[in-house]
């Protein structure tokens, strides 16, 4: 026991590099975690070409879990409509289809893209289908979903169409219920606000 009190300080001092957005303290045999960014993570869209969040610096993101088969299906136009609308102004929608509920999203990747561009004109980029919830969620949605990673709040993906809104310093600032249409004026204030 005593060998780890004298080895503490080194520990501390040849941990100073790492990554400040990681580990931050030893806490009662607990590890304490520092809020993180979205800028940490890549992903792939729905085309097989890798996305970086690290490119997105600096705009205002709002991430969307999609369903091709839901009620909220309509959504699309209106989450299409705000993009092209704002996206000039550093604002940015990214939509990752999910099959978490109700088996509304059964599709292949090629089938989503399909669908998205024929039905509703999507240019707004959509990723490689993931779980949002369960014991596969996402690494994505583990940010969004837990205060320990995000800083801001625990919550759960309650639908398809769950809204998150990230700020330009890629912290989560708001979530937004599935029933809530993108252009809400709580949303559009925040895209349209300095």
């Amino acid at each position: 026991m005593k060998t780890f009190f004298y080895l503490l300080p080194f520990l501390f001092i040849g941990c100073k590099n790492t990554d400040e957005s990681k580990i931050v303290a030893l806490n009662e045999n607990k590890i304490v975690m520092q809020k993180q960014n979205i800028y940490q993570f890549k992903v792939t869209d729905l085309y097989g070409n890798p996305f970086d969040f690290s490119t997105l610096k600096g705009k205002k993101i709002m991430i969307v879990n999609t369903a091709s088969e839901c009620g909220l299906t309509p959504q699309y136009r209106d989450l299409e409509a705000i993009y092209e609308k704002y996206k000039d102004q550093n604002f940015v929608i990214v939509g990752f289809p999910a099959n978490n509920f109700g088996a509304q999203e059964p599709g292949s990747d090629s089938e989503i893209a399909t669908f998205c561009k024929k039905n509703y004109g999507v240019t707004f980029p959509i990723m490689s289908k993931i779980s949002v919830k369960g014991n596969d969620m996402h690494d994505v949605y583990q940010f969004l979903t837990k205060k320990s990673r995000n800083g801001l709040q625990d919550s759960e993906v309650s639908w398809n169409f769950q809204k998150y809104l990230i700020d330009e310093n890629g912290e989560l600032v708001k979530v937004i219920p599935p029933q809530t249409l993108p252009t809400d004026r709580e949303i559009i204030l925040w895209i349209e606000s300095k």
